[in-house]
């Protein structure tokens, strides 16, 4: 596992030269993608680093974590229209080559599997970026998902709903459920890079990185597979043990 720790601007800059390093070595790259506040840094500068020449989608395919359960494509707050607001439609990415999880499909398990069977037909993730929440699950991965789940519909707890209650109008509006990729499935990528900002999220950072590996803390799973680089600001580095 390899650690990098610095300012936002630079654990930006350090993600996003980790996504342009891994297309420069295989064009045809598979991309896992996460949303959230926390990569929002890291797209700002692949867009910038696109408009200068230095990286190209055009052979690049992606794949989300998740997204929300019965929320459509055009919903300010699905992960559909985040991907296209922050990244994709600024970008030489082809259209038919980014896959997310279809939260108004009629049939979310049958859609889950779907996704799981796309997935794999793919040949799998190269690279996935994720974050971590504040209960320390990775996608809507909540405490108490078993390690060998795949892709499936997600009860979502009361302070993932609370977290994610800052891009609604109100908690209220957050969707009770979510469809996500599973820690199996996310285990199986090649390369894992897992990004973290934040004082909030210290105690997940350092449960996750230097706990035991337990459901408990999804995340925590990741010290189990072989190629990991943690990109932490200083905040959510806070409460590492540093030998």
């Amino acid at each position: 596992m390899q650690l990098f720790i610095d300012t936002e601007k630079a654990c930006d800059e350090k993600a996003a030269l980790e996504i342009v390093n891994q297309i420069e070595s295989k064009p045809d790259t598979i991309l896992g993608l996460a949303t959230g506040s926390t990569p929002i840094g890291m797209y700002q500068r692949l867009v910038k680093k696109y408009q200068d020449g230095e990286i190209h989608f055009n052979h690049v395919r992606t794949f989300n974590l998740d997204e929300y359960v019965g929320l459509p494509k055009d919903h300010p707050c699905s992960y559909y229209y985040f991907m296209q607001e922050n990244l994709f439609k600024a970008v030489d990415l082809d259209p038919e080559a980014s896959s997310l999880p279809d939260g108004t499909a009629a049939d979310p398990e049958k859609e889950c599997l779907e996704y799981e069977k796309k997935l794999e037909a793919a040949g799998g993730i190269d690279l996935q970026v994720l974050g971590i929440g504040r209960n320390g699950h990775i996608g809507f991965n909540e405490p108490g998902t078993p390690f060998n789940a795949v892709t499936h519909v997600v009860p979502l707890t009361q302070s993932t709903i609370d977290a994610n209650s800052r891009f609604f109008d109100n908690a209220d509006q957050v969707p009770r459920r979510a469809l996500s990729m599973g820690i199996k499935t996310i285990m199986h990528a090649r390369k894992i890079l897992l990004i973290a900002k934040g004082e909030d999220k210290a105690d997940a950072v350092q449960k996750a990185l230097q706990g035991p590996i337990t459901p408990n803390v999804p995340a925590s799973v990741l010290q189990l597979h072989p190629n990991v680089t943690v990109i932490l600001d200083h905040a959510a580095a806070g409460k590492l043990k540093m030998q």
